[in-house]
């Protein structure tokens, strides 16, 4: 029997402790303010209670109420730091850190899935966890043929407990909302539902992983672990170490930040143009920047890990995205306009002003428009800040703008990427990716000209 704690009331007596645990500590700091203490104070200890409850239960209850504060988690940037700072620290730990599956419970695991003699396949194999998630954990362990491995092991019950968290969740949305402003957290709960079936099935993880293993084998900027090994819900891929990019955000040098932030840039519009795959879930936890590329021990590489959430993109990216971005850089507020009504971008019952939209655009892609852009926290919260205020013409004009289904996740992972890009502080030249990999971002023209010039080049 799973110790994972998946009865129904348990698990709902835990979620629905969270909004009454955050009306609990107002009343209490608003008693001590009564009293004289200072409003900044208060507020500050207020933060903090409510941050180490946020990671106690979520990390207890793993399954889907982890999932959803490891998607919130990449947007720490975007609230106030007088905010931030307290949560921070508290969400960075859902990011790589749960309480472990017993080991009776992993062992009966691994020989359900492998077999009675599950051990020989291994010449050693560590029973503590190297890492926990959201619904499964990871073995440090030797394969027979004497490769390092990472053998991730599902939790039993785990997609009964996922299902059952974001239900849950999806209750207390509305007040779970204000920890992220200018962010809608009901869709990206339903989002997180409709990948239950595919994050728990590690057969289609296994495919998804070695298509980019097969694809970016060789490259000098990225490395995927490759598959070795999948039954059920036990998936063994070779082993990679590095320095995860949570360490990066709290410790990295500059030079290892800006590195780390231009190749997730290239990894992200990189990867659907060559695997027709974009890996979906782009937080800290799940890279890792490795020393030694081809240019020696300082030429820091990005290792990839997790590829049970993807979408299937068998075109690449899709052209509308690089075309109006292209568009909106050349300040043609006609042809936005028009191609975002062809998307499903504005309804066909809403009429907009195209310079409005265009005006609403503009400051959200101020990273395209330059040769290279600095992210910060603090960008990212006036961004928020400006869409989040009622009182703002882009406020009103965001409201009336739809995001279609099929745009859905690329949208949040492009969001999760920028936002890890501001926790690190990176500067990044964000419009070469683009140039390189994003369809319809350049012309014909331009293309053909830049095709001419490789040519002559090569030549």
């Amino acid at each position: 029997m799973s110790d994972l704690p998946r009865k129904a009331v348990t698990r709902t007596a835990k979620l629905a402790a969270l909004p009454l645990g955050f009306a609990g500590r107002a009343t209490w700091g608003l008693g001590k303010r009564i009293v004289g203490e200072s409003a900044e104070i208060v507020g500050r200890e207020l933060q903090q209670r409510t941050a180490e409850q946020l990671f106690k239960v979520l990390g207890e209850l793993k399954g889907g109420a982890m999932k959803f504060g490891q998607a919130m988690s990449v947007f720490e940037s975007a609230l106030p730091e007088e905010v931030a700072g307290p949560y921070r620290a508290a969400l960075t730990k859902l990011q790589d850190a749960a309480p472990p599956m017993p080991t009776r419970t992993m062992h009966s695991v691994l020989a359900e899935r492998l077999g009675e003699n599950w051990p020989e396949l291994f010449l050693e194999f560590d029973d503590k966890p190297a890492a926990a998630a959201s619904i499964g954990q990871v073995h440090r362990a030797v394969w027979h043929d004497g490769r390092e491995v990472a053998v991730k092991v599902q939790y039993p019950g785990a997609g009964e407990a996922l299902l059952s968290d974001l239900n849950q969740l999806s209750r207390f949305a509305r007040l779970l909302g204000p920890l992220i402003p200018g962010m809608d957290v009901k869709p990206l709960i339903a989002e997180l539902k409709d990948r239950v079936s595919e994050e728990l099935d590690y057969s289609l993880e296994a495919q998804a992983q070695q298509a980019h293993a097969e694809e970016f084998a060789g490259d000098p900027d990225v490395v995927i672990p490759a598959v070795v090994h999948q039954r059920e819900q036990v998936l063994v891929t070779e082993w990679i170490d590095g320095v995860p990019l949570s360490e990066v955000i709290t410790d990295g040098t500059q030079e290892q930040r800006d590195r780390a932030g231009q190749l997730l840039s290239r990894f992200l519009f990189s990867g659907p143009a060559r695997t027709g795959l974009l890996h979906a879930d782009p937080h800290p936890g799940n890279f890792r920047l490795l020393p030694g590329g081809p240019d020696g021990e300082d030429d820091w590489r990005l290792g990839v890990l997790d590829f049970g959430t993807v979408d299937r993109l068998p075109g690449g990216l899709p052209d509308p995205i690089g075309e109006s971005l292209r568009m909106t850089l050349d300040g043609d507020a006609e042809a936005v306009y028009e191609l975002l009504r062809t998307e499903g971008f504005v309804k066909d019952s809403i009429a907009l002003d195209p310079d409005a939209v265009l005006d609403y655009l503009l400051p959200i892609i101020e990273p395209a428009q330059v040769e290279e852009f600095t992210f910060s926290r603090g960008w990212m919260r006036s961004q928020a800040a400006r869409i989040a205020d009622p009182r703002s013409p882009a406020h009103q004009l965001g409201k009336q703008l739809n995001l279609p289904p099929a745009y859905l996740l690329i949208h949040r992972v492009t969001l999760s990427t920028i936002g890890v890009l501001c926790q690190l502080g990176a500067t990044v030249r964000l419009r070469e990716e683009l140039e390189e990999w994003l369809p319809g971002f350049l012309t014909a023209e331009v293309l053909e000209a830049f095709e001419a010039e490789e040519s002559a080049a090569e030549a």
